[in-house]
C-alpha cells in the first residue's frame, strides 16, 4: 500500500501521560500521528507523582526534562519506620545519573507540562473522540472512532493504546490481562501537613493493619497511600486519613486539610503479548500493579521510549519485523520484574503473620546498612538497572547509556550511534565511517573520548560493545546486528 493512502503514521490512544509522551515523541521525530481521548480535558488530580532518575534522563534526550525539574520537589532518602521505630535509612542519591533524585510531579502537573509541549510542537488532543474498533490489513490499520456522534474512519500505519487499565485496543486484540486481583482497596489521599517529617525524604511504614507510604510533594504537602480492607464512604475523608496515620505513620505527622482523594482497586497483571500486527499496548493498557514503589508511570513512559524509535524507523520502512517484535521481547521480563517487587513490598510490609513480621523487623535493619543491597534498592526504584540482555537485537548485557551529547532533544532521535574511542586505529576509524554510510538511515558515526567500539539504542542502551583493537570483527558483530533489524 503506498504512503498517498494512509491518512497518518501513527494512531495513538489515550492522551495520559503515556500517550502524551508517545505523541511527543511522534511529533519530535517528524511522524504524522493523531492522539485522540475519551475524555473532553486532562486530569485535575495527582493521581501518579514519581519521575524516578532514568525517566528524567529520558525526559532530557527526549528535550523536555527542564520544566520537570522546575516544578519537582526532589527526594533523595527513603525511610522504614513501623510503630514509631525507624527500621532503615537509606540515601536515594545514584552517582551514575545527572538526576540524583527522585522528582515528585503530581500527575495532572506531568500532563499539562507534556500538553505544553505538544502544542509547542505544532499538536492537538481529538477529545471526546472514542475509539471503536480496528481491521488490521497487510500495511495499514482501518480505524473507526466517534466524535461526539459523528462517525470517523482512517487508516493508519500502527495504533497504539495508551488507554489505561480498561483498554479498549487490549480487549479488541483480545490480550489475556494474566495476573489476579488484590483483595484489599487501595487509598489515596493528598493532604495538608505539619512539617515534622522532612521534604526531601519519602516512607515506607510497615503496619499488620496494611501497608502506608508517604510521599512528600512540598515541606507541607503529602501523598498518602494506603491499603484498607472495606471504604468508608464514597472518598476518604480527613478523619479516615488522620486515624490510619495514627495508627500506621510516625507519631509526629498531622493531616491538617484534604486536598483530593480517592479509593481504588488494584491488580497485579500483565498482558503476555505488547504487540499483535501492526498495533501496540503500552503503559496501564499492557500492565497495572501496586502503587508501592511508585513505579506505574515510569514503566509506561519507558514502553512508549522503547516503542516510539523502533515505530519511526518501522514507518518510514526501515525497520524489520525482528525489530518490531522486541517491543515485546524486552519490555515484558522489565515488567513482570516491576509487578514482582511491588507485589512483594506490598505483601511484606502488610503482613498479618507476626512471625513474618518479626523477621522482617530484624532483617531489615540488617540488610538495609549493606552496601550491596542499597545499590540494588536505589538501581531498582530508579530504574537506572534496566537493561536488555537477551534481547534479539542486543549482544552482551544491554545496559544503559547516557553522556551530554545525548542529552537536549536533538542529541539522538532515531539512528543507532556508532561510537569510535579515540584508541582505535585509524583503519577502524575509517572502517566504522565507511559502515555508517552504508546506513545512513539507520546508523551515525561519532567519535568519543572513551576507549572501544560501542553502538549506542536510539533509546540509550549498549547493543554491542568491544575493545578497539577487536577491529574488523566488532564492526563485523555491528554490521550483523543493523541488518537484522534494517529492511
Amino acid at each position: 500500500m503506498s504512503n498517498a493512502t494512509v491518512d497518518m503514521d501513527v494512531l495513538i490512544v489515550g492522551a495520559g501521560p503515556i500517550g502524551l509522551f508517545l505523541a511527543t515523541e511522534c511529533a519530535r521525530r517528524g511522524l504524522r500521528w493523531r492522539l485522540v481521548e475519551e475524555r473532553s480535558t486532562q486530569s485535575e488530580h495527582s493521581k501518579a507523582l514519581a519521575i524516578m532518575p532514568r525517566t528524567l534522563e529520558i525526559f532530557d534526550m527526549a528535550g523536555v526534562v527542564p520544566p520537570f525539574l522546575q516544578a519537582a520537589n526532589r527526594v533523595t532518602a527513603a525511610a522504614i519506620i513501623t510503630h514509631g521505630h525507624r527500621l532503615a535509612h537509606m540515601q536515594f542519591t545514584p552517582e551514575e545519573s545527572p538526576y540524583s533524585f527522585i522528582a515528585m510531579v503530581p500527575q495532572d502537573v506531568t500532563e499539562r507540562l507534556l500538553v505544553e509541549e505538544l502544542r509547542r510542537r505544532g499538536g492537538s488532543i481529538e477529545y471526546d473522540t472514542v475509539f471503536v474498533s480496528a481491521v488490521q490489513y497487510n500495511d495499514y490499520v482501518t480505524a473507526t472512532l466517534d466524535h461526539k456522534g459523528e462517525h470517523i474512519e482512517l487508516r493508519a500505519k500502527f495504533v497504539v493504546g495508551c488507554d489505561g487499565a480498561h483498554s479498549t485496543v487490549r480487549h479488541l486484540l483480545d490480550l489475556p490481562f494474566e495476573g489476579a486481583q488484590y483483595e484489599a482497596m487501595f487509598l489515596l489521599a493528598d493532604i495538608e501537613t505539619n512539617e515534622a517529617l522532612p521534604s526531601n525524604e519519602m516512607q515506607l511504614c510497615p503496619n499488620e493493619l496494611g501497608p502506608l507510604a508517604i510521599f512528600p510533594m512540598s515541606s507541607t504537602r503529602r501523598r498518602i497511600v494506603a491499603t484498607i480492607e472495606t471504604a468508608q464512604g464514597d472518598t476518604p475523608s480527613l478523619d479516615l486519613v488522620q486515624k490510619m496515620l495514627v495508627q500506621r505513620a510516625p507519631s509526629s505527622i498531622e493531616a491538617r486539610a484534604l486536598l483530593w482523594s480517592s479509593y481504588f482497586r488494584i491488580h497485579h497483571r500483565q498482558v503476555s503479548q505488547m504487540r499483535v500486527g501492526r498495533m501496540f499496548v503500552a503503559g496501564d493498557a499492557a500492565h497495572i500493579h501496586s502503587p508501592f514503589g511508585a513505579q506505574g508511570m515510569n514503566t509506561g513512559l519507558q514502553d512508549v521510549w522503547n516503542l516510539a524509535w523502533k515505530i519511526d524507523l518501522g514507518a518510514r520502512g526501515h525497520g524489520s519485523e525482528e525489530l518490531l517484535n522486541s517491543y515485546t521481547t524486552e519490555r515484558r521480563p522489565v515488567i513482570k520484574h516491576v509487578i514482582d517487587i511491588t507485589d512483594f513490598m506490598t505483601k511484606a510490609m502488610g503482613t498479618p503473620s507476626k512471625f513474618a513480621q518479626a523477621l522482617r523487623n530484624t532483617v531489615i535493619p540488617v540488610v538495609s546498612r549493606l552496601a550491596p543491597f542499597q545499590h540494588a534498592f536505589v538501581q531498582t526504584l530508579s530504574e537506572l538497572g534496566v537493561a536488555y540482555g537477551g534481547s534479539p537485537i542486543v549482544e552482551g548485557a544491554g545496559k544503559r547509556y547516557f553522556d551530554d551529547s545525548m542529552r537536549g532533544g536533538n542529541g539522538i532521535l532515531s539512528r543507532f550511534l556508532l561510537l569510535c574511542g579515540s584508541d582505535a586505529a585509524s583503519e577502524t576509524t575509517e572502517s566504522a565511517k565507511e559502515l555508517a554510510t552504508s546506513f545512513p538511515h539507520l546508523l551515525e558515526y561519532r567519535a568519543a573520548p572513551a576507549q572501544g567500539l560501542t553502538l549506542v539504542r536510539p533509546d540509550g542502551y549498549i547493543a554491542y560493545s568491544a575493545p578497539s583493537s577487536e577491529g574488523s570483527a566488532a564492526l563485523q558483530s555491528v554490521r550483523s546486528l543493523l541488518e537484522r533489524q534494517a529492511n
